[in-house]
């Protein structure tokens, strides 16, 4: 039987899965650190934090439903054919082998492993600890199975018990009020704008263009089968969804702010956060919180490699099977794991400067796209002047040494003086701005044309 809507029961089921897909333990190393970061600055910090890492993820997966599209290919493919495969891989490979997948190795192995070494040397355990840990990922992504259900359904209800004893336990015991903890220079005069791009870590905005058809689909299996119903159905859960993500987010960026009364700000976020484990909860607490995180990570791992070894085989039929692509994945993921998480946050900035921008005009074109019959014009200026722009933000945010090398210190400097707001790692609003200008410029000339 077809039903127009959700009841509020599958609601809370589709907005519990789709927590499930975006939070992970990679989504408390970015807030803690935040909250370090900003100190006395945590509510503007904190505000421009959750419009990244909750607004736009939550937009993204209704940006899916609202043009019934059956995938973030079909739905970037909107600029260009070519454009689709090329935004698609690049969002599937950052959300995958790239960073995503082996920050899950690193923040176990960071949060669990690190502390109870102390000063001994960490590259050959986390060598043997991130093999163990891929080998376990291979295992179960070639044998799909009930056990990622079974631990989505154990371990996640078990994460959330240990996080949310631990932020009781911090805040009901603050180390520092955070009115008195001096704000990193970054934080003294532009908050908003740091946190904005401190939620580009959790990856989820451009996760959630990925996640969106698995959303639709649920809904369809619950039943409801319009178009207009599904995508209603889609941004009621994803609302439900948000207001968990950011009622996490607003404790643990708090959690974080109020650390910096017993410890320096951290490297990381992983860092930060198995120090503060450490101090609340004593050796077992840690012991039992990191096992969890680790699980966690497991679980998010297994179902990166499946989701980007299933959309490399559809992409690319009759080039590999699935179980070389799982593999493939899985390997490069290992490799890149060892480089450590402080290195992998380093890389995976510029790169994320570069998709988001790409990512966020995505997703409000789709959102917006009535207003002009989602005209391929409008799509491709906005997307071509935001790409062109983002660039320089990508250049920018390059580890020092690696920029001055490629002698990239120029440009760089050009933009500083020709694009507004780069200082703020938002060169690309005015361009994005002029391309939907001349997007709607080139239609409505087109539309006279062809009234003439």
């Amino acid at each position: 039987m077809k039903r127009n809507r959700l009841t509020i029961k599958q609601k809370i089921l589709v907005a519990g899965t789709l927590f499930g897909m975006f939070f992970g333990a990679g989504n408390l190393i970015f807030p803690v650190h935040l909250g370090q970061l900003a100190g006395s600055r945590v509510i503007p910090a904190m505000i421009g934090f959750i419009v990244t890492a909750v607004g736009i993820p939550i937009l993204g997966v209704a940006a899916i439903g609202n043009t019934h599209s059956d995938g973030l290919q079909a739905l970037s493919s909107k600029v260009g054919k070519g454009y689709g495969y090329v935004f698609t891989c690049l969002l599937y490979l950052t959300i995958g082998p790239f960073f995503a997948i082996p920050r899950c190795a690193t923040t176990s192995f960071t949060t669990g492993i690190a502390p109870m070494i102390g000063d001994a040397p960490q590259a050959p355990v986390l060598l043997v600890f991130s093999l163990l840990f891929f080998a376990a990922v291979l295992f179960f992504s070639l044998r799909p199975s009930g056990i990622t259900v079974w631990i989505g359904k154990l371990i996640n209800p078990l994460f959330l018990v240990f996080l949310a004893i631990l932020v009781v336990s911090a805040l009901s015991r603050p180390a520092a009020p955070v009115a008195l903890v001096a704000p990193d220079a970054a934080y003294e005069s532009g908050a908003l704008f740091s946190g904005f791009i401190e939620g580009y870590g959790t990856m989820d905005a451009i996760a959630g263009l990925a996640f969106g058809i698995v959303v639709i689909d649920i809904i369809r299996s619950m039943g409801v089968m319009q178009d207009q119903d599904v995508a209603k159905d889609v941004l009621a859960s994803g609302v439900l969804t948000g207001l968990l993500m950011a009622g996490i987010y607003v404790a643990t960026i708090v959690m974080g702010a109020q650390s910096r009364g017993l410890f320096e700000t951290s490297e990381n976020g992983g860092i930060a956060l198995a120090q503060i484990a450490g101090h609340y909860l004593g050796a077992a607490g840690s012991v039992v919180l990191a096992l969890t995180i680790t699980c966690a990570c497991l679980k998010t791992s297994i179902g990166l490699v499946t989701s980007c070894a299933d959309a490399f085989e559809r992409m690319f039929p009759g080039r590999l099977t699935y179980r070389a692509w799982a593999i493939g994945f899985t390997v490069f993921s290992f490799v890149v794991s060892n480089f450590g998480l402080s290195r992998i946050l380093e890389y995976s900035l510029p790169v994320l400067m570069f998709l988001y921008p790409l990512a966020i005009t995505l997703i409000l074109l789709a959102l917006c796209g009535r207003l002009f019959d989602h005209d391929r014009a409008v799509y491709v200026s906005v997307t071509v002047l935001t790409g062109a722009a983002a660039l320089f933000d990508l250049i920018k945010t390059l580890p020092a040494g690696l920029r001055s090398a490629m002698h990239l210190d120029g440009a760089v400097g050009l933009a500083e003086h020709l694009l507004p707001f780069y200082r703020l790692n938002l060169g690309w609003l005015v361009p994005a701005a002029a391309g939907l200008a001349l997007g709607l410029a080139i239609r409505a000339l087109r539309s006279r044309r062809q009234s003439a």
